[in-house]
């Protein structure tokens, strides 16, 4: 499952029609009838996203939107709202109320089904940020003194400098933000903080159709706009481009005739979800490179990752779902160290990081926790899934030697695992979890080495 999705409305066809709907895309769905029961089941199960219609018959959608986004337990997790009636006004007051999207009925499953890709990935992003922001104030590391909050740059890029112009002449009264007009090779010219848009509204058929969508791709791949939120300007009837902008990394859509507030909204949104990122991007990179990093290999280390695995614990305590837990060591590693030098086997382990750094998601933690032992964390996995990356990476290790530096020769390396699984209750604390992993560790070494064991309560 890529998600779990909470539906409310009060007609039961309707919950049932778009259960089978996210089912065929492979969430899964939770229902709710009425406003007090979404509430409830939304903080039980804290579901990824919620599906709510705006029309309930116990209290309106929009009370139960406020009602989430007032909630410390639920007041980030997306809210998509559903509604009948075509009312620029009632759509209005769903996004104040903290509403990510508004959709008329009959719903476009394609930009649905789009839209809810985006916010789901938008949110595990901000999610495992978070997650590393909370260990490292779990650690003592106290927060940066808040800023002043200049005005932010707001880049406007149109085919056409009228059309340009004509946004910014009808945003003005409703931002206080810096606008300016760009074409696209404006938006693509070499600039520098603070001169770097903070957000890019981007015509998405600017000369040709479809090259707004080219221009934001070219955006995302520069180091210097790739942060940069991007909100494309759709046109009339634009189904395709619309499902096609999001899967792109389209931070938000904008309908060509949207009235000027609501264009300001999506905008003031999106400034506020930069800034947070920003921010938690500052902290997380400035600090734990310093405090819990490992110097030779780049790689966490053990202060820092035992209080985050802690986290991922808890992150799957609330869940209900899996993680795993790896502990591997080089196998006789102090033949190398004794054959051919410590400065070599620096190298070994500043090489065997980066291999096993390059085979594991953005969001599991590597961590060097000993000499030449590592730790290893995968959330939301299962025991099939994290047994094939353990192999992966003790292939990777063992497939080809270490090349020495100055030509001092290559050092074949190998790599044993020891790898338990968390069942996402609680039943193994992550002491106890790391301990597991770590016998079944001495198990692949007594087995014969450069080989993976499984912990037995994880089998």
């Amino acid at each position: 499952m890529t998600g779990r999705i909470l539906i409310v409305d009060d007609v039961a066809t309707n919950r049932i029609v778009l259960k089978v709907k996210l089912a065929t895309a492979h969430y899964e769905t939770v229902q709710a009838s009425d406003g007090a029961e979404a509430l409830a089941l939304a903080r039980e199960m804290r579901p990824d996203l919620v599906l709510l219609d705006i029309e309930l018959k116990d209290m309106g959608g929009i009370e139960v939107c406020e009602r989430l986004k007032a909630d410390p337990q639920t007041r980030d997790i997306p809210v998509v709202m559903i509604t009948a009636f075509h009312d620029a006004a009632r759509k209005m007051e769903a996004l104040h109320a903290g509403a990510e999207e508004v959709f008329w009925k009959p719903l476009d499953e394609v930009v649905l089904l789009a839209r809810l890709r985006s916010l789901l990935r938008a949110r595990e992003t901000a999610a495992q940020l978070g997650l590393r922001d909370s260990t490292y104030r779990a650690l003592g590391f106290a927060e940066g003194a808040d800023r002043f909050e200049t005005p932010a740059l707001v880049g406007l890029v149109a085919g056409r400098v009228d059309t340009a112009l004509a946004w910014k002449r009808e945003l003005q009264p409703h931002l206080s933000d810096r606008l300016i007009t760009l074409d696209r090779h404006g938006a693509l010219a070499d600039m520098e903080p603070p001169d770097v848009p903070d957000v890019f509204v981007v015509e998405a058929d600017l000369v040709r159709p479809g090259d707004g969508l080219r221009l934001m791709s070219e955006l995302r791949s520069r180091a210097v706009t790739r942060h940069s939120a991007v909100c494309v300007m759709l046109p009339p009837e634009a189904r395709e481009t619309a499902a096609v902008a999001l899967d792109l990394g389209a931070n938000d859509l904008i309908e060509a005739d949207a009235d000027p507030a609501e264009m300001a909204h999506r905008i003031r949104t999106q400034i506020a979800r930069k800034r947070q990122s920003d921010r938690l991007r500052a902290s997380v990179a400035d600090g734990l490179r310093l405090a819990m990093t490992d110097p030779l290999t780049g790689l966490h280390n053990r202060r820092y990752a035992l209080p985050h695995l802690a986290r991922i614990a808890e992150r799957a305590r609330e869940s209900g779902r899996m993680f795993a837990v790896m502990v591997m060591d080089l196998d006789r590693f102090k033949s190398v160290n004794d054959t051919y030098g410590h400065a070599a086997g620096d190298a070994v382990l500043v090489e065997i990081a980066e291999r096993l750094k390059s085979n594991l998601r953005a969001v599991d933690l590597l961590a060097r926790i000993g000499g030449e032992e590592f730790l290893v964390a995968l959330p939301d996995t299962s025991l099939n899934a994290a047994h094939a990356t353990a192999e992966r990476l003790r292939r990777v290790v063992g497939d080809a030697p270490v090349a020495l530096p100055g030509g001092g020769g290559n050092v074949p390396v190998t790599l044993s695992i020891g790898l338990a699984l968390g069942d996402g209750v609680g039943a193994l604390p992550v002491g106890d979890l790391i301990g597991l992993a770590d016998r079944a560790l001495l198990g692949s070494k007594s087995e014969g080495r450069n080989q993976v064991t499984v912990g037995r309560t994880a089998a």
